[in-house]
């Protein structure tokens, strides 16, 4: 099984954590997907996320969603949680947040479709929930990201 990990790249897999607690895209890692011949939702959600206010430093608690259809490759789930808690000092308004954490994985994976949502708690009495999405163009994909962003609520 160690050898299958080093040969997909996988390195946080089944090894000590070590926690990043400032911005570290590095930490994140893929694997070849299984079933790339049909499509299917892959869905995480973090309701524990926290990052910093850019201005106050003020800690700001979130639930993140991801949800993507893979194509070659997929997120390890432990880099993943590596990743998001890499936010934890890290200062940066909601909208950006999750759009860094979408650009971040589009980059990681190149998947079919993925959207990201940040349901922010409230702050001065006002909730902030994000939501970001990305269809690879040219394709169905593009079109359906198209339809769910048109349809968000």
């Amino acid at each position: 099984m160690e050898n299958k990990r080093k040969q997909e790249g996988l390195n946080a897999l089944g090894r000590e954590t070590a926690y990043l607690f400032d911005y570290a895209p590095q930490v994140l890692e893929a694997f070849t997907n299984l079933h790339p011949d049909h499509d299917y939702w892959v869905r995480f959600n973090c309701p524990e996320f926290t990052t910093l206010c850019p201005i106050t430093g003020q800690p700001d608690f979130a639930e993140i969603r991801i949800s993507y259809i893979p194509d070659v490759k997929m997120v390890e789930s432990k880099s993943l949680k590596l990743y998001l808690g890499s936010f934890r000092n890290h200062g940066g308004f909601h909208e950006d947040t999750v759009n860094t954490i979408m650009k971040d994985l589009i980059t990681l994976m190149d998947p079919k479709y993925i959207e990201v949502t940040g349901f922010f708690t409230p702050r001065g009495g006002i909730s902030i929930y994000p939501y970001a999405n990305y269809g690879r163009p040219g394709t169905q994909y593009e079109t359906l990201a198209a339809q769910r962003f048109a349809s968000h609520e």
